[in-house]
């Protein structure tokens, strides 16, 4: 999948940050990591951020913004540069819930649920090299998906490509997951959307 420079983010909702921010270096190992974990994140650690989402980067730079609790001041302060991230950067902000990040934050950045239901839908293909078969097989599989299994695949399958796999997501497949989102919470068929989805990615190889 060809890389390109627009870079997007995610959230992380997790009690364990500490544990999450090191298992987050390992997986984008060897990539640059630079975190900011916070009790309380104000605007001067909003600063910090800004100041290093600037440093030039010639491979992506993941940068960690975690806090147990997080002003609203810092948190608007942020909102542009989440929105249009500098060049080869990619932020990944840990809180252990949503309630503490503001409805404009939640909605510039997918959110990851790190712990998994066993109900929940496991993926097994590797989205890298994913086809069209399979894109139907798994279709068929999840004929019957409720809502929220739906929204609990859509997350997986985010987390899956830009995590484990460490794909660099592209404008169209970026906005096929904030689509997806919303036909969720607007009742469209599950199926339907997540076709929409898989086939970014088959169609990418």
């Amino acid at each position: 999948m060809q890389a390109l420079n627009l870079i997007r983010g995610h959230i992380l909702i997790s009690g364990e940050i500490e544990s999450e921010i090191e298992r987050l270096k390992e997986r984008v190992h060897p990539h640059r990591v630079v975190s900011f974990f916070e009790d309380n994140f104000k605007i001067e650690h909003a600063k910090a951020v800004t100041q290093e989402a600037y440093i030039s980067e010639s491979s992506i730079k993941y940068i960690i913004i975690a806090a147990l609790e997080f002003t609203a001041v810092a948190q608007n302060s942020l909102l542009k540069l989440l929105e249009e991230p500098p060049r080869n950067i990619e932020f990944i902000i840990i809180s252990p819930t949503k309630s503490n990040l503001l409805p404009t934050v939640r909605s510039r950045l997918p959110i990851i649920k790190t712990r998994i239901n066993k109900e929940d839908i496991a993926i097994a293909i590797s989205l890298a090299r994913i086809d069209y078969k399979e894109v139907f097989e798994l279709l068929k599989q999840n004929t019957r998906v409720s809502k929220n299994e739906a929204k609990a695949l859509v997350e997986q399958i985010y987390y899956r490509a830009t995590v484990e796999e460490r794909l660099i997501l592209t404008p169209k497949q970026l906005e096929n997951f904030d689509m997806a989102y919303r036909l969720l919470d607007l009742n469209s068929r599950p199926q339907s959307v997540l076709a929409m989805l898989l086939m970014s990615f088959a169609g990418e190889r």
